[in-house]
């Protein structure tokens, strides 16, 4: 049974899908401005992490996440280089699937963009101004908070406190401080004719508006980082409420920040790594141990010492499946794999991990415990093959899970001939050919 923690209801709930073993999954994207920092990643490993487990418990899943690929920092870093929106916006697409493969993410089932949905945003804007729950003005669209009740429902907040200092900023023509932009009439940027003039959608009315045409209804989670509760995700709710009378999703899961020393990490405050620069220091499953050996509600602050324990992991776990391969791939008998009930168990707590609302970290301690059960089969010997053959069987499974495969360069025949002339040589005591022979494997790069 496997259980979430709900933002939206604040408590840990049994996860009961629409539509029975099949899940349908959406997270918020980028805005495609710049590069993806170590940030903005961890979403998209922690996402991918929680994807790759459903499938592996036997679910279809659908997942999605899009990209905004119209918004005023595009349009001012456009104006600032001095070129087209739509030459930021595709180079910065280009650059964050680059990066997204480069993390071994699986490929998605549907990456929708905001300038490919403009009909349909126009649309849904133009039924929530016929419902009441959205008024024109002078152009502009704004959706009027005062018209659901349940305003603030995910972060908790009341519209009469969030009211509190809230202020109206000049130019623009609210009837409240909290109603916010659904549609922008402006002549700078992109933009496309609609019911109140030339304009762009507002942020918080595009992804409604995209899970809506890609799912057809309500879905089972929305994802995203914690700083999107307010104002963004409870303005989709809103919005989804007023219409459709749900709340987008039956589960709302939200992953804590990357920081430094306590400051959130962003791009306005400076103080930010691209994840492109971290990748060219560090391989892909390092990477990915560093966020996912942390509770995903968490904040994660970022260390060298995260970075130097996630390599000594990993190390571990690459030198014993290594060792697995190894030893099985010198013997030369198809041995049957067994499934050892220590390895069973192992296997088991993993599963028991990922199902109490994802708990990564408990289930990366279950791979460790199967680095060692792993090691001792091979200090065990030929006897205990078809056992050492069953436990990398499930450190594949598992590995999958955290998004890591290791691939392992076959030995040739003349590298296993050279192998087992060094262990006959060692056996008969003959040093001086062993010493030689080993000299020759470690040079070669085979590890033993």
């Amino acid at each position: 049974m496997i259980k979430i923690y709900n933002s939206l209801t604040k408590q840990i709930e049994e996860f009961v899908p629409i539509k029975e073993n099949e899940v349908s999954m959406y997270v918020c994207g980028p805005t495609v401005y710049d590069s993806m920092h170590i940030g903005n990643s961890r979403p998209v490993i922690f996402f991918d992490t929680v994807a790759r487990f459903f499938r592996y418990r036997g679910y279809k899943v659908t997942y999605a996440s899009n990209y905004t690929d119209i918004d005023d920092k595009i349009i001012a870093r456009a104006q600032k280089e001095g070129v087209s929106e739509v030459e930021i916006s595709e180079r910065y697409i280009a650059e964050i699937n680059a990066t997204i493969r480069k993390l071994n993410c699986l490929p998605l089932s549907k990456t929708p963009r905001v300038t490919e949905t403009i009909p349909e945003i126009i649309a849904f804007i133009a039924e929530l101004v016929d419902r009441g729950a959205a008024y024109v003005a002078d152009g502009d669209v704004y959706f009027d908070i005062g018209k659901v009740a349940e305003y603030g429902i995910l972060s908790g907040q009341s519209a009469s406190n969030l009211i509190s200092g809230a202020r109206i900023d000049p130019g623009e023509k609210k009837r409240n401080p909290l109603d916010f932009t659904l549609w922008k009439r402006t002549t700078e940027g992109r933009r496309w004719p609609s019911p109140w003039g030339e304009g762009r959608p507002g942020w918080h009315t595009e992804c409604v508006v995209m899970i809506e045409s890609i799912f057809q209804g309500k879905i089972d989670i929305h994802g995203g980082g914690n700083d999107l509760k307010f104002p963004h995700h409870d303005n989709e709710i809103a919005q989804s409420l007023s219409l459709r009378r749900h709340p987008i999703a039956n589960y709302w899961m939200h992953n804590g920040m990357i920081d430094f020393s306590g400051e959130k990490m962003s791009k306005s405050l400076g103080n930010f790594v691209r994840a492109e620069d971290l990748l060219s220091a560090i391989s892909y499953p390092v990477y990915r141990l560093m966020i996912l050996n942390a509770p995903y509600r968490q904040p994660l602050s970022f260390r060298d010492e995260l970075l130097e324990q996630a390599e000594k992991d990993y190390q571990k776990i690459y030198r014993s499946y290594l060792g697995a391969t190894r030893a099985l791939e010198l013997n030369e008998t198809d041995v049957e794999a067994i499934l050892t009930p220590e390895i069973a168990a192992v296997r088991e707590r993993f599963i028991a991990a990922m199902e109490d609302d994802f708990n990564t970290a408990n289930a990366l301690t279950e791979i460790q415990m199967l680095v060692k059960e792993i090691n001792a089969l091979i200090r065990g010997g030929v006897t205990g093959l078809g056992s050492l053959k069953g436990a990398l069987a499930v450190m594949k499974e598992l590995l999958w899970v955290f998004g890591i495969e290791i691939e392992i360069e076959p030995l040739t025949a003349e590298d296993k001939a050279m192998v087992a002339t060094y262990y006959k040589a060692k056996k008969e005591k003959d040093y001086r050919l062993s010493d030689q022979l080993r000299a020759i494997i470690i040079e070669k790069g085979i590890i033993l």
